[in-house]
C-alpha cells in the first residue's frame, strides 16, 4: 500500500465504520445488532418482503435473549437500518460501506453438501455495485474454499475493476446465548491473505478486546466446521457412554462429572440427552463429512456421530413402550419442542423425531413449549397436536410425559401436582433435568438417560 493509502487507511479506521450485513437471519440479526452495539453503522438487507416489513415495523422475527433490546436501542439512535437490496445497503444515505458481511443461509442438499447459491447471488451483486474498496466477509457457515469461490465470482462480475478483498470470519453464536457470545467472545478468527482487509476488519472488532486470531482463508473456514464438529462429538460420545450406563446400572450424570473434572476434557457439552438438534450441529457435520470425501478422506469419525445421534432420538419411543407396552391409542405429552432452551428454533429439532415416531405408532400427542409453539404449529410433524396453554395442561390425562427441551422452568415444576393431572405417572426425563430420587417420591415411575 502506499504511504498516502496508508494515511487514507488509517484516518479512516480510527472512526465508526459504515457495515453491511446480507442476510437478516438468525446470524445476521445478532450480527447488525452486536455490531451496531459497539458503535457501527450497520445496514441489514434482507429480500423477504414479509420480514422486511415486520423489521421495519420495529418487530424482531425470532426470539434470542438480549436482540430485541439492542434492536430496539439501535434504531432509534439510527445505527441500525433495513432494506430490501444490497444495492441500497452499499450505499446506504450517501455513505458507503467498508464492509460488507455475507450472512445468508447456506441450507444442506440431499448429499449433505451446503448450498452456497444464496451465497454466490450476493457475491455478484456486490462486485455489479461497489464502487470503492469492499471488504466482502464470509460469516455465513461455508465449507472450505468458499472464500476461493466468492473471489472468483467477484472478480467475474467486477467490471469496474474497483478493489476489494475476501474475508473469512465465521461466526461462533450459540443460539439462547447469541448476543452474549458476540459481545463478550472467546475469540475473532479473521481469515485473509491481505493485511489491507486484515486491519479493516481488526478495527471493526477492536471495541471488543478479545483474541484476534489472523489466518488464511483456508484455515479460518475449517476452524468452524471443525469447531462444531468437535462439539457435536463430544455430546455423541456421552450419549453412547449413556446408552453403556443403562445396561450396567451406572449413572451418566456422574460418569460426566469424573470426566469433567479433568480439565483436557471440561464438562461443557457431556450432558447426555435425546440428541443434538438445530441449524448448525447437524447441518455442518454432514458439510464437513461431504467436503472431506470430495477431497479423498472419508471422515469416518463423523458418520458415527451422526448414527449415534439418530439413534439418540429414539429413546423416548423406545423408553415408552418398555414403561406402556402398546403405544397405540396412548396420550404422551410433550415438554418442551425447541432445539435447545431460550429459542424459538425448531430447525432440525429432536422434538420432529420424536412426534413422527410417536404419531405413526398411533399415539395422540399434547406438546407445550414456551416460546416456540407458534413455529411448532405450522410443522407437518405436529399436524393434529394438542398445544397446550402451560405444564400442567399439557399433562391432562397422559398416559407418560416426556421432557424434550431442558427449559429452566420445568425444573420448578410441581411434580406432585403433575402427577395428579396425569392418567399414569411415567416421567421419562429425556434431559435429565429432574434429581431420579425426587421425582419417585413424587410418585413418578422415572426413567432418565443412562441413569439407573
Amino acid at each position: 500500500m502506499s504511504a498516502a493509502g496508508s494515511i487514507w487507511e488509517n484516518a479512516r479506521l480510527m472512526k465508526s465504520l459504515d457495515l453491511c450485513v446480507v442476510g437478516a437471519g438468525y446470524v445476521g440479526l445478532v450480527t447488525g445488532a452486536c455490531l451496531a452495539e459497539i458503535g457501527h453503522r450497520v445496514v441489514c438487507v434482507d429480500s423477504d418482503a414479509k420480514k422486511l416489513k415486520s423489521l421495519k415495523a420495529g418487530k424482531v422475527p425470532i426470539h434470542e435473549p438480549g436482540l430485541e433490546e439492542l434492536f430496539r436501542k439501535h434504531v432509534r439512535s439510527g445505527r441500525l437500518a433495513f432494506v430490501a437490496s444490497v444495492e441500497e445497503g452499499l450505499k446506504f444515505k450517501g455513505r458507503r460501506a467498508a464492509v460488507v458481511f455475507i450472512a445468508v443461509g447456506t441450507p444442506p442438499r440431499h448429499d449433505g453438501s451446503a448450498d452456497l447459491s444464496a451465497v454466490e447471488a450476493v457475491a455478484e451483486t456486490v462486485a455489479k455495485h461497489m464502487d470503492s474498496y469492499t471488504v466482502i466477509v464470509d460469516k455465513s457457515t461455508v465449507p472450505v474454499e468458499t472464500g476461493e469461490w466468492v473471489s472468483r465470482t467477484v472478480q467475474r462480475f467486477n467490471k469496474s475493476g474497483t478493489a476489494y478483498d475476501v474475508v473469512s470470519n465465521p461466526e461462533f453464536l450459540s443460539e439462547g446465548s447469541a448476543v452474549k457470545d458476540f459481545l463478550h467472545p472467546d475469540r475473532v478468527v479473521l481469515g485473509t491473505a491481505s493485511k489491507r482487509a486484515e486491519a479493516v476488519m481488526r478495527a471493526v472488532y477492536a471495541p471488543l478486546k478479545t483474541t484476534i486470531l489472523a489466518t488464511d482463508v483456508k484455515s479460518a473456514e475449517l476452524i468452524k466446521h471443525a469447531s462444531n464438529s468437535f462439539l457435536a462429538t463430544k455430546i455423541s460420545y456421552i450419549n453412547a457412554v449413556s446408552a453403556l450406563c443403562e445396561k450396567v446400572g451406572a449413572d451418566v450424570k456422574l460418569v460426566a462429572q469424573g470426566m469433567g473434572l479433568d480439565r483436557r476434557i471440561g464438562p461443557m457439552f457431556l450432558n447426555a440427552g435425546i440428541g443434538f438438534g438445530g441449524f448448525c450441529f447437524p447441518k455442518d457435520l454432514e458439510a464437513f463429512y461431504w467436503i472431506s470425501k470430495q477431497k479423498g478422506y472419508d471422515f469416518q469419525l463423523l458418520k458415527s456421530v451422526k448414527e449415534v445421534n439418530e439413534h439418540q432420538k429414539g429413546w423416548v419411543a423406545r423408553k415408552i413402550e418398555e414403561k406402556l407396552w402398546n403405544l397405540e391409542g396412548k396420550t404422551v405429552a410433550l415438554l418442551g419442542l425447541a432445539f435447545k432452551p431460550d429459542t424459538d428454533d425448531m430447525r432440525f429439532a429432536p422434538s420432529l423425531d420424536v412426534a413422527a415416531q410417536l404419531r405413526g405408532r398411533g399415539v395422540r400427542l399434547r406438546a407445550f413449549d414456551p416460546v416456540a409453539a407458534a413455529r411448532a404449529k405450522v410443522l407437518p410433524e405436529f399436524k393434529g397436536v394438542y398445544f397446550a396453554r402451560d405444564e400442567y395442561d399439557a399433562v391432562k390425562g397422559a398416559d407418560a410425559v416426556a421432557v424434550v427441551t431442558e427449559w429452566p422452568r420445568f425444573k420448578a415444576l410441581d411434580l406432585k401436582r403433575l402427577k395428579r393431572a396425569m392418567r399414569t405417572p411415567v416421567l421419562l426425563d429425556g434431559r435429565n433435568v429432574f434429581d431420579p430420587a425426587v421425582a419417585r417420591a413424587a410418585g413418578f415411575e422415572y426413567a432418565g438417560v443412562g441413569r439407573p
